[in-house]
């Protein structure tokens, strides 16, 4: 049922498993952006010596180097890419947890 659901319906299956496609480079770009108007932010508040602006800065340059690592490491990990084949897709955590659960309860 699972397969012909993919086939007749692949966006939603896409989206029901957390694999749809989303736009990288814009994401990317506003996260260095934010890095680096917050590293001017910061630096205006140590010129300044306003102690709240240059925390102001440092936590929206934070956010932004967040962004981007958090976009780059879905990149490493494979989050975005498209659903695979049954035959290769890889066994989520949960469903193995139930797998073993199943095997040690009722296999006895």
């Amino acid at each position: 049922m699972e397969a012909a659901l993919a086939q007749d319906d692949p966006r939603l299956v896409s989206t029901l498993t957390g694999t749809a496609h989303a736009p990288k480079g814009p994401r990317a770009l506003a996260g260095i952006a934010l890095f680096f108007a917050g590293m001017a932010v910061l630096v205006a508040g140590l010129v300044m010596k306003v102690t709240p602006l240059g925390i102001v800065g440092f936590l929206i340059s934070l956010s932004g180097l967040v962004l981007v690592l958090s976009i780059l490491s879905n990149l490493r990990s494979g989050t975005m890419k498209p659903a695979q084949s049954q035959k290769g897709a890889k066994v989520r955590w949960t469903t193995r947890l139930e797998d073993r659960w199943e095997r040690r309860n009722f296999d006895n």
